[in-house]
């Protein structure tokens, strides 16, 4: 079943009642509407371009309960274009219980994963090896700053205020951990962040699963309450930013 647009809805007003909940404060275009985006000059073109704001995806795997992602992305560069030399970006990630991205690594970005407030966030990693399988090869990575060195698919318990770093090339997955987290219709939620390099998601992602891709098809079930940060629409005047 594809991702329905009414789930899209619904997940990011979740989103923000977690949010709110943890004291987490969002920039003002996280709030705006359809009509505003609509009316929204070139003077915004950072948040369209480095695909800043919402971002519901189900990775194409039709199974978004279990392997899909809510997250919000305040910060973010594009270093193959012009305008944009930030090395940096910033996401704010929900964390239901057990719902989690398919198997991953990326190329270049280096990321640090945040457990900031909510329950436990359980991190499995894995290095690939020259051809992009796992490998069986033991790591060091660092949690909280300290090298720690661990084995393939060893599972780091994140606590909230603890964090851990994902370099290139390390097969990743995280998620809430099961019986944590603050209680929304019955479901813990954990609220944890990604501090990192440029996040590239056209170029960068590498998926261990044939379905893998990074923005979803929509059922257009009901109308769009929030654009995602791939789907704002086009300018309409190209005024100049004063």
């Amino acid at each position: 079943m594809q991702l329905k647009r009414s789930t899209i809805n619904a997940s990011v007003r979740t989103a923000k009642t977690v949010m709110k909940h943890f004291g987490v404060s969002l920039p003002e275009f996280a709030h705006w509407s359809v009509e505003q985006w609509l009316e929204a000059g070139p003077e915004y073109d950072e948040i369209r371009d480095c695909l800043l704001g919402w971002d519901v995806t189900d990775f194409g795997s039709r199974d978004f309960h279990n392997i899909g992602r809510t997250l919000f992305t305040v910060r973010n560069g594009r270093m193959s274009q012009p305008g944009y030399p930030k090395q940096y970006a910033e996401k704010w990630l929900i964390d239901p219980e057990n719902q989690r991205a398919p198997a991953h690594f990326h190329l270049s970005k280096r990321e640090d994963i945040i457990c900031r407030a909510g329950g436990n966030v359980l991190v499995q990693l894995t290095r690939a090896d020259a051809e992009g399988n796992p490998s069986n090869e033991t790591f060091v990575t660092q949690v909280d700053g300290c090298s720690r060195r661990i084995g393939p698919g060893e599972i780091i318990r994140l606590r909230p205020g603890e964090s851990v770093t994902i370099h290139p090339r390390t097969i990743h997955q995280f998620w809430g951990e099961e019986g944590t987290g603050w209680q929304v219709d019955g479901v813990g939620y954990t609220l944890s962040a990604e501090i990192s390099s440029v996040c590239d998601d056209m170029n960068d992602n590498v998926f261990l699963v044939d379905y893998g891709v990074r923005f979803p098809v929509i059922d257009e079930d009901e109308q769009r309450e929030f654009f995602l940060c791939n789907e704002y629409p086009k300018v309409k005047s190209a005024s100049s930013i004063v």
